[in-house]
């Protein structure tokens, strides 16, 4: 497997993770297959979700594959009154990736990140690695200090 940008950038500070790959079908791109694939229980593995809030602009939100993201809980952890999801013709524009290998390490710009709380329950999660068809493996403390997460509860209950 070539090295993905976002696996360059975790090198270049020492930041521990391993990689793992799968085959992907295009028409099911969802985190609960990945998840299957690799073995990994769906909480432990996490897709990443970008969003624009009224005030704040765009903003990350990493949250379990099988789990949806509570946008109340989304805008009131980010200081906005409302967000919404950013459309996926706009993704690669704005982030640098594309559907189903969207990582939250290595987007065009560094913005705000918020990553669900209960990634503090496992000794290493799952996140894209910024291709469909790998993954990085990675300690959920590593992963917050990189990016500079904020951990919150963030997926309806």
């Amino acid at each position: 497997m070539v090295k993905t940008n976002a696996m360059r950038l975790l090198d270049a500070d020492k930041i521990k993770y391993r990689s793992e790959t799968y085959e992907y079908d295009e028409n099911d791109l969802s985190g609960v297959t990945v998840a299957a694939k690799l073995n990994m229980p769906p909480e432990q593995l996490f897709k990443t979700l970008v969003t624009k809030g009224d005030k704040t602009g765009y903003m990350v939100f990493c949250i379990p594959v099988a789990e949806e993201l509570d946008l109340k809980k989304a805008a009131v952890c980010s200081k906005n009154k409302k967000i919404e999801m950013l459309h996926v013709k706009d993704l690669l524009p704005v982030t640098g990736y594309i559907r189903g290998g969207c990582s939250p390490i290595g987007m065009k710009k560094k913005f705000p990140t918020f990553i669900d709380e209960t990634a503090q329950l496992f000794d290493e999660i799952g996140v894209s690695a910024g291709v469909r068809g790998c993954q990085i493996i990675i300690s959920p403390d590593d992963l917050v200090k990189y990016t500079d997460a904020v951990l919150k509860d963030l997926v309806v209950d």
